[in-house]
């Protein structure tokens, strides 16, 4: 009998060590090893004897004739704009994010429109009794549909109580960390059971056609825990965003093979569930202080949707050696760019104050876009000058000082004249610009035109002179 064959494997990249270690040779992670069974789950006893011999599979030209994914409509707007127009049949998404955030909750509400359009939903779930799901149903005002439970982690079990009987259209598993397999003999949780519970959920997805949706925890770093092979695996991956403190959460697409990619839906949290948000920018913008210096509305896009954020910036004298710089909803990295270029090509001075970046109402930014809706903020609150109200910022700014235009330059002032801005400080060569605009808007070429237009005549407020490039 051949000996049992022992290796050690990286939750969080899938990396194979032949022992235990502190740190992943692969990624870098701490205390991410766990000892897994390579003779067990998927691939497991690659050399065995009864294995089959490979039959052919037919081959296909790429003129045949494309057809449109069959979808679910959920009929919540803001869940089938995120996916695409709605979930593709026979399909796997992964829906992430932290525990509490309201994943349950929008999937519940989601699987009860689709059983009262007619569909069979059936929602397995893994942490929760039948009991506790009845209770946020009702809740929810769910409990009059015809969602089917069951509470069960056995995959072999599940995947029983999936096939007697109609199959199904619609089916949630929460989660898939809880799942665990009769051919795997490690642990729930580790990477062999986690890829073992994911690769069957998808074989049956495939082959009746069902739509399935796989609930993820998260790490730390925010990041679906376990192999990274599992986002490799499904169709799609959402992550379900927010902070505590706001009433609003953000659905963001990350991965989706049949629509879209780095799209936004927004919900605002309630007793009664999750409420959709038609207008993100109304919401950003709701509670703006139109006098305050130092803030700046950023036209931002998020996939296709046009999006109006507010960007506050404290700037205050320092009485440490070292000042603080504070970030929240944006790239550090990158704010520490911008007070570099500030200081070197247009004369502001901010080593020795305080710098505080903020994004309103908990909103994270990933866009270079708002770099020079950045530098306006820092220079009004360093100025003590309040923009102009009516006015929006957008454009990425290099190391030169120069600003650079950028994408959908359209698309972002229309939604600002939606929403009552009728000025805009963008890059010069921006294309797209409506023709009948240029009355309102003002084109800048170098980081230094924009220091110059905002400090004017209080330019002394401006240690060392803004607007006037070394």
């Amino acid at each position: 009998m051949a000996k049992s064959r022992t290796q050690f494997v990286c939750q969080n990249c899938g990396t194979v060590h032949t022992r235990w270690a502190g740190r992943c040779d692969g990624c870098g992670a701490w205390n991410t090893i766990v000892e897994d069974d390579p003779d067990g789950g998927i691939g497991g006893q690659p050399n065995a004897a009864s294995a089959r011999k490979g039959r052919a599979v037919a081959l296909a030209t790429l003129s045949g004739e494309a057809e449109e994914a069959p979808r679910v409509g959920t009929g919540i707007s803001e869940l089938d704009r995120v996916t695409g127009g709605g979930f593709v049949r026979g399909s796997a998404v992964l829906v992430g994010g932290d525990p509490g955030i309201g994943k349950s909750t929008l999937l519940m509400q989601a699987a009860a429109t689709l059983a009262r359009q007619g569909n069979r939903v059936i929602y397995v779930s893994g942490e929760e009794a039948t009991a506790q799901v009845r209770l946020r149903a009702q809740r929810l005002g769910a409990a009059d549909t015809d969602v089917l439970l069951a509470a069960e982690t056995n995959v072999e079990d599940i995947l029983a109580t999936l096939t007697d009987g109609k199959r199904p259209d619609f089916v949630i598993v929460d989660s898939i960390q809880t799942l665990w397999s009769d051919t795997a003999g490690s642990a729930p949780g580790t990477v062999t059971q986690v890829r073992t519970g994911v690769h069957a959920m998808i074989r049956f997805a495939k082959q009746t056609g069902a739509a399935m949706v796989l609930v993820g925890h998260v790490t730390k770093d925010g990041q679906i825990a376990g192999p990274r092979v599992v986002e490799h695996m499904v169709d799609a991956v959402l992550y379900f965003e927010g902070d505590r403190g706001h009433h609003y959460r953000i659905l963001r697409t990350v991965k989706n093979r049949f629509g879209p990619t780095d799209e936004i839906g927004v919900f605002e949290m309630s007793d009664k569930g999750l409420r959709e948000v038609a207008n993100p920018s109304e919401l950003f913008l709701g509670e703006r202080n139109e006098k305050a210096p130092g803030a700046a509305v950023f036209a931002g896009i998020e996939g296709t949707r046009p999006v109006l954020v507010e960007i506050q910036a404290l700037v205050a004298p320092s009485s440490l050696g070292t000042p603080r710089r504070a970030v929240v909803g944006w790239d550090s990295s990158r704010l520490s760019m911008i007070l570099a270029v500030l200081e070197a090509h247009c004369g502001v001075r901010l080593g020795n104050h305080d710098v505080y970046l903020n994004v309103a109402g908990g909103y994270r930014i990933a866009e270079p876009a708002a770099d020079m809706a950045v530098a306006a903020a820092l220079v009004s609150s360093l100025a003590g000058l309040a923009l102009p109200a009516d006015c929006v910022y957008f454009g990425e700014v290099s190391l030169s000082g120069a600003v650079r235009p950028v994408a959908q330059t359209a698309l972002r002032l229309k939604e600002a004249e939606k929403l009552g801005f009728h000025g805009a400080v963008l890059p010069s060569g921006s294309a797209e610009v409506p023709a009948g605009k240029a009355g309102g808007l003002t084109m800048v070429e170098s980081l230094p035109d924009l220091v110059a237009r905002i400090a004017g005549s209080k330019g002394d407020r401006l240690s060392a002179g803004a607007g006037e490039d070394n």
